[in-house]
């Protein structure tokens, strides 16, 4: 699968082969120094791939930033431990800052 079709799965753009591989479903939420983290690894073949998305309200409106790594598990729990991990360290690396552009 290419990036730009990992990309789209992510954000929503659907494409693929229909084949089993793609974003996952997203995980529940964690809260985080006022950041909300979701989790959502990217089945890729029989591995899972970190990913994830940033959330805060700001003025009454939602800002969101999304993450993919090269970072792959065998299983969805790692993935989804992981891409929480990455989350908090994006957020202890660049603060409000992380919000300037899509994907961080």
């Amino acid at each position: 699968m290419g990036i730009g079709t990992m990309l789209g799965k992510l954000f929503g753009g659907g494409g693929g082969n229909g084949a089993g591989d793609g974003a996952g479903e997203a995980a529940d939420a964690v809260e985080h120094d006022g950041y909300t983290i979701v989790p959502v690894p990217i089945k890729e073949g029989g591995q899972y791939r970190t990913a994830g998305h940033i959330l805060m309200t700001i003025d009454g409106k939602e800002r969101k930033a999304s993450f993919i790594r090269a970072d792959n598990h065998a299983d969805r729990q790692a993935a989804i431990d992981h891409s929480i991990g990455k989350a908090r360290q994006v957020i202890a690396e660049q603060g409000m800052a992380l919000f300037d552009r899509e994907n961080v």
